[in-house]
């Protein structure tokens, strides 16, 4: 059974560094990125992701990182009980772009979990101006983590 205060849950199989790797990455992005306040991660496959976008975001195709930010409600007293939402990570389309770009596929899951929790904070690389793109690159830096995925698509 799963640590229900975990911030990933693996449906992948890693090895246990691994494992243990993402899970160190995910506390560091929830106490310097988010101000304490909790997120999940799930490393999951391309079908699921494809089940998910279809399902949430009427679009029938794998993708490499969603997120779901919590629904909107009266904030707990405590703010860092709050939960920010869920991201969802292809571990197969992690490791087709870790190749691609030259690095582990580790790493790449670190870019993307790093991407989805910038969409749960609220930022949008789509609609604006570059926002986005600099905070994930000033973080991106910040955690030693490969070129970021809106550093990408500059290239």
């Amino acid at each position: 059974m799963a640590d229900p205060d975990s911030l990933v849950i693996f449906r992948r199989a890693l090895s246990a560094d691994r494992r243990r790797g993402l899970e160190a990455f995910a506390i560091r992005l929830k106490r310097e990125v988010t101000g304490g306040r909790r997120f999940l991660c799930l490393i999951t496959g391309d079908r699921e992701l494809r089940r998910l976008n279809r399902r949430f975001l009427g679009k029938d195709y794998p993708t490499d990182v969603l997120s779901f930010p919590a629904p909107k409600g009266p904030a707990p007293a405590n703010r860092r009980e709050c939960s920010l939402g869920e991201v969802a990570i292809s571990a197969e389309r992690a490791a087709r772009q870790a190749r691609r770009f030259g690095h582990r596929t580790d790493e790449e899951i670190c870019v993307l979990m790093l991407h989805g929790l910038l969409h749960l904070l609220g930022m949008d690389h789509v609609e604006d101006g570059g926002r986005m793109a600099r905070a994930e690159a000033r973080w991106r830096k910040k955690l030693g983590l490969p070129m970021a995925l809106t550093e990408r698509v500059r290239v």
